[in-house]
């Protein structure tokens, strides 16, 4: 039976922050920094606005490389503490910027066994309890060096390691299946509706309201839970973007009108504040207002995906010119979106295409949330030596 010691993070780990690049001298070309707005739960974000290069001259690039394996760990903002992630090798080459920990095993841990430790609840709940600042929460390198948890010897890391991973990696395999399935679906669409239409035949123009319904969501806070136990999570933008409800989610009651009621599979269409659109793989929830489910009696689900994603990029410009606090759209905004409609038999031929690649999709994303469930539950109980 192996001995669990409890250590602090700073004596199983090296720990250190990033560079202070001056951040007037990002650059469009060079190579990558990691700054605070690129770490989220779980990956990094490189959307067009957070993409910052370094292409200056720079003597200490190798002390602020990272490396494949890295764990890097968002020390401000609402979700210090749950902003962390993994650096893979086709992340690389990228530099660490300050108010960003980076931390490394030395020879009491492996690397991996820290990577769980790091994502575990206790991690965000030790975090929580200890970070500054109250419209701008902080914590510092030494509070994360301070976390303290119980080690055991390196084989039974590795045991409790091996466990886990091979859960993340069957994840990450769903993962780059679904984004390999993306890359087709998207290259098949542009393909057969953005520019040479001639394989259409005889199509017609319609608008996205012709061939879907918008439904708007409720003010959720009109809908309050009975209890806990009789409640439905509550689906906002925060949800929509990382893809699933938590224990920080609102609830509402049970009691809503089915067709505000969500369920795997369902398109979600965020028309305010972040605009996007994504099919919803988070189990069951009600639909909050700013957000639309968007379905049709008349056309495949991969049609009105696909054609609401296409005029997303304008949708994202027009709120952008609204001079409120939340930019948005409007329904003429909807109404006054082309579609392409082809005849039946070319739309039956496209959604033998189509819809099993959507469908596979949906199933993997769905497998991936049951699987993190899985790994979540056991985490614990694995990292307390229990099982």
């Amino acid at each position: 039976m192996s001995e669990w010691k409890t250590y602090k993070l700073c004596e199983v780990a090296n720990l250190s922050t990033g560079f202070p690049f001056d951040g007037h001298k990002y650059a469009k070309e060079g190579q990558r920094v990691v700054r605070g707005d690129n770490v989220t739960i779980g990956e990094l974000r490189w959307d067009t606005d957070k993409d910052k290069r370094w292409n200056e001259p720079f003597a200490r690039a190798e002390e602020f490389s990272l490396r494949e394996g890295d764990i890097v760990i968002g020390m401000d903002g609402s979700r210090v503490g749950r902003n962390r992630a993994q650096i893979k090798a086709d992340d690389l080459p990228l530099l660490l910027a300050q108010r960003v920990a980076c931390v490394r095993h030395n020879e009491k841990s492996l690397q991996k066994f820290l990577y769980y430790q790091i994502f575990s609840k206790n991690f965000e709940n030790y975090i929580k309890s200890v970070h500054t600042g109250t419209s701008i929460p902080h914590v510092s390198l030494k509070q994360i060096g301070d976390f303290s948890f119980q080690v055991p010897d390196l084989s039974t890391q590795r045991r409790i390691a091996g466990i886990l991973g091979s859960l993340d990696d069957k994840i990450e395999l769903n993962r780059r299946i679904n984004a390999n399935l993306e890359a087709q679906a998207q290259a098949l669409f542009r393909s057969w509706f953005v520019g040479n239409d001639k394989q259409l035949g005889n199509y017609q123009t319609k608008s996205l309201t012709d061939i879907a319904q918008y439904l708007n969501g409720l003010a959720m806070q009109k809908f309050p839970p009975e209890s806990i136990q009789n409640s439905l999570p509550v689906l906002k933008i925060k949800e929509l973007g990382q893809g699933l409800c938590d224990a920080s989610s609102d609830r509402c009651s049970t009691s809503i009108k089915p067709e505000y009621v969500i369920n795997d599979g369902d398109v979600i269409f965020s028309w305010s504040g972040t605009l996007l659109v994504d099919v919803w793989c988070g189990g069951k929830c009600g639909l909050n207002q700013h957000l639309f489910k968007v379905t049709s009696d008349n056309y495949p689900k991969w049609f009105i995906f696909y054609w609401t994603k296409h005029h997303l990029d304008k949708f994202i410009r027009i709120a952008k010119d609204k001079a409120v606090t939340m930019g948005h759209i409007k329904r003429c905004d909807l109404e006054s979106s082309e579609v392409k409609v082809p005849e039946k038999p070319i739309l039956e031929y496209l959604d033998k295409i189509f819809t099993p690649l959507f469908d596979s999709m949906i199933a993997h994303r769905i497998e991936n949330r049951k699987l993190s469930a899985l790994r979540d539950t056991l985490l614990p109980k694995l990292m307390a030596g229990e099982i």
